[in-house]
């Protein structure tokens, strides 16, 4: 069969081959990001809960990089929110981009285990007041009608709290896009043995009630699940990119130390992606519920959710990494 080997593996066997040191190969071809001039035409709220997994901590490096995108605001969301929200005030002062707004969310719950980063928004230095990121956004709906596209990569307690607050003004919005869900693959599950079948997804398990809230909302809604998002940062990718001695790859070579692990999963930044590469991770109209234990369900019924099951993991890194390498 014949075999169409990728950048990466190609540079790997020429380094090998003449002894080169590894330099970063994607930065070498002119991407097409470095070719265009892009004006921001995809006005965007970014809802996250930076400091537990490392994958939102990713995706938010990949919005800043993305000028296709107007992020006209940063919502902290989950657990410890001040925290989260002193976070994302550091990741963008340091990169140059405090000119982004950061806002509060709702506190709620959550496994202290998991919150890996927190030391990073604990560090002494001044922060600025952040207003409310329920009022905030209902505010930049109301500002621009069915012209926002608001991300969630964390659960969903903020969601739901604005459909509280305001559902007409809520439903202003031109979609939701969520990282959530899980329908045929659980994390780590890369098709080599036997498939390791659904599971309720974590940002849907610890805001269920949230999650369905969402579901009746009656807002378009697309879904990117951990059946598309199992996207392995490698070794080599990771090596290229902390390599590059830039503000922006800095902190996040800080925060991926903090998580303490080794290979990231970039769910988060498949959510950022589809918006600029759409067809990279192609979505279907389902009919789709939440059940009171996590678990998304798809089933008879007038199509209620766009959703993404599958994607090209191959593309999806290399379009990440043309695009962080880039100018």
């Amino acid at each position: 069969m014949k075999r169409t080997l990728s950048i990466v593996t190609l540079w790997i066997l020429y380094i090998g081959v003449i002894g080169l040191p590894l330099t970063p190969v994607y930065a070498q071809s002119t991407s097409a990001a470095q070719k265009e001039k892009f004006t921001p035409s995809e006005k965007v709220i970014i809802d996250t809960d930076i400091g537990d997994d490392i994958d939102d901590a990713f995706a938010l490096a990949l919005a800043l990089k993305c000028p296709e995108l107007n992020v006209l605001q940063i919502n902290s969301a989950f657990g410890l929110v001040s925290i989260r929200t002193a976070m994302l005030q550091r990741f963008l002062d340091e990169v140059g981009r405090a000119d982004i707004p950061v806002a509060t969310g709702v506190p709620s719950p959550m496994p202290e285990s998991h919150f890996t980063q927190r030391r990073y928004g604990e560090r002494d230095g001044v922060r600025r007041p952040a207003p409310d990121a329920i009022e905030s956004t209902l505010a930049l709906i109301r500002k621009y009608p069915n012209e926002i596209t608001l991300i969630a990569i964390g659960p969903m307690y903020n969601l739901a709290a604005m459909i509280d607050r305001d559902k007409e003004t809520f439903k202003k919005v031109k979609r939701v896009v969520i990282m959530g869900g899980s329908f045929y693959k659980r994390n780590w599950d890369f098709g080599f043995g036997h498939p390791q079948g659904q599971i309720a997804e974590w940002n849907i398990l610890e805001a269920i009630p949230e999650a369905q809230k969402l579901m009746a909302a009656n807002v378009p809604l697309y879904m990117v699940p951990s059946d598309s998002t199992q996207l392995k940062f490698d070794e080599v990718n990771r090596r290229l990119l902390f390599r590059v001695d830039t503000p922006l790859t800095d902190q996040l070579l800080i925060l991926y130390q903090l998580w303490g692990q080794t290979t990231p999963l970039l769910h988060d930044a498949m959510t950022l992606a589809f918006l600029v590469k759409p067809d990279m991770c192609p979505m279907k109209e389902m009919h789709i519920t939440i059940d009171d234990a996590g678990f998304t369900r798809i089933g008879a019924g007038a199509p209620n959710t766009f959703v993404c099951l599958e994607s090209d993991p191959e593309r999806f890194i290399n379009f990440y990494m043309n695009r962080m390498l880039s100018n």
